[in-house]
């Protein structure tokens, strides 16, 4: 590694810069990286070619020390798929309608089904669109509100759920011992938490402001969709044998095989404690959950005929190509982080520049939860933010910061969230609005007022976690201003 000064910092600002200004991740990404390894090569002494063998080199080491990560990204998307196709979510939708029997239930059932599917926020946004849409149509209940529930259920869930694809990317950020600290960061995750809080004061009270509120009064004269809508999602065909079963017993064996597979990886059955052995290797754990799922949906699909054989194999590459994106994604953010650290010290130069400069760390979650919050925004990827702010953050602070360092991170965490749930170029803010059959541009303009609300409550929270060293006091704080600013908004509405 090379001390280059102020040099080092270059490669992460080149990411951030031309994400900025071309709203396209993967080239931002790959110009940082590429841009690290000509500092480092001139530094060095060496030639332009070098550093491009460089940028793959590093591409090559990142992807085989994270190569179980993307082996169950794959095995995830092509379970997607599987299950799509099966036809279990268009049953579980048709068993769901005959029982919600209210708009608060539909509101309901759609947030609970959300936060159940947890383990993949496209997995989520999907099925989640699927089964409830005809229901929420039935109670009148506006697209836009239904896209903004499967979004608010989506990334949200995802970034606090132990076991998620979003918890295995952060854990690989954070390097040894990574999934114990994603688990430290949940109580500080506020925007995730506040979310979650909100949407179900929106579904039991039903209270609607800005131009959501024009969006549900518009749901009342909307024609019905035709019952064959949803025969089809995104071009998959939907199987219409398959039962609700279709969809509980992959999504079963799918978590229940992904705790036992990271308990026997981490070695827990030859005595090694529970938390100790999850923690270990929990990405060669979850890829044996998924491909347990995988299998467990062709001993259920294929015998009756749900599809055939060519069929199931079809689907499992489509669900790969699902995925790419987000490997892709992760995959450069791995390489910038890896360049920044090994090859030019950008953590040694920025963490010396803060010391010298007495700037205070009791205000660090609060900037870096409004710096991830733009670029996350901007560049339209919560992953490809976290991945560039993570290791930052972890060399500002030091490892020895305590509270500060997992306050940071959770703010880093739940600003990157709060972008992407606002971005109009975010996959998860797309797939929301294509689960729902919604404009894409309504959903974006009803959700943002929705959003918003919960940040700016999250920013006074970080300020207070900058300051106390206890989780539970900015959280408790937060989530009493958002429940009385909601429930001012309900009697206002109310005296209307």
């Amino acid at each position: 590694m090379v001390e280059a000064g102020w040099l080092s910092v270059l490669p992460p600002l080149i990411a951030i810069v031309l994400a900025l200004v071309t709203k396209e991740v993967f080239s931002s990404l790959l110009a940082g990286v590429l841009s690290g390894t000509l500092i480092y090569c001139f530094s060095t002494g060496q030639s332009v070619l070098k550093a491009v063998n460089y940028v793959f080199d590093m591409m090559a080491a990142k992807i085989g020390d994270n190569g179980y990560m993307i082996l169950f990204l794959a095995l995830l998307g092509s379970l997607v798929v599987i299950v799509t196709m099966a036809g279990g979510s268009r049953a579980y939708g048709k068993w769901a309608a005959g029982r919600f029997r209210t708009p608060v239930s539909a509101r309901l059932a759609t947030v609970i089904l959300g936060t159940l599917i947890f383990i993949d926020d496209y997995f989520n946004c999907l099925t989640v669109g699927t089964v409830m849409r005809p229901i929420t149509d039935k109670h009148r209940i506006s697209r836009e509100e239904l896209a903004y529930l499967i979004d608010a259920t989506a990334a949200p869930i995802c970034i606090i759920a132990p076991i998620s694809s979003w918890a295995v990317a952060v854990s690989s950020e954070l390097g040894e011992g990574g999934l114990n600290a994603f688990i430290q960061t949940i109580p500080y995750n506020l925007y995730a938490l506040l979310t979650l809080c909100m949407i179900f004061f929106v579904c039991i009270t039903g209270v609607s402001f800005g131009p959501m509120k024009k969006a549900a009064e518009s749901a009342g004269s909307r024609e019905l969709p035709k019952e064959d809508e949803v025969e089809e999602m995104d071009g998959i065909a939907i199987s219409h044998k398959g039962t609700v079963a279709d969809l509980v017993i992959p999504m079963a064996v799918l978590i229940s095989c992904s705790i036992l597979g990271m308990a026997y990886v981490g070695g827990f059955f030859e005595g090694v404690s529970f938390v100790e052995a999850i923690g270990e290797n929990p990405t060669a754990g979850l890829s044996l959950g998924a491909f347990a799922a995988l299998i467990a949906a062709f001993c259920l699909y294929i015998p009756r005929k749900l599809m055939t054989f060519r069929e199931f194999m079809k689907g499992v590459s489509e669900g790969v190509k699902y995925m790419v994106s987000a490997i892709m994604i992760l995959v450069f953010a791995w390489s910038l982080s890896g360049v920044c650290r090994e090859m030019i010290g950008t953590g040694e130069f920025v963490s010396g520049l803060v010391q010298s400069n007495n700037l205070s760390l009791n205000l660090l979650p609060l900037i870096v939860f409004v710096v991830a919050a733009f670029l996350s925004f901007s560049m339209g990827t919560a992953w490809g933010t976290f991945g560039i702010l993570i290791p930052i953050v972890i060399m500002i602070c030091g490892t020895d910061a305590g509270s500060i360092l997992t306050a940071s991170l959770g703010a880093t965490l739940a600003g990157s969230v709060f972008g992407d749930h606002c971005s109009p170029i975010s996959d998860t803010t797309i797939l929301s609005s294509a689960g729902a059959k919604c404009v894409h541009i309504n959903h974006v303009e009803t959700q943002i007022p929705y959003a918003v609300l919960v940040a700016s409550i999250c920013a006074l929270g970080y300020f207070i976690a900058g300051f106390v060293n206890n989780p539970w006091v900015p959280l408790i704080i937060s989530l009493g201003v958002l429940l009385t600013v909601l429930l001012v908004i309900k009697r206002k509405q109310k005296a209307a």
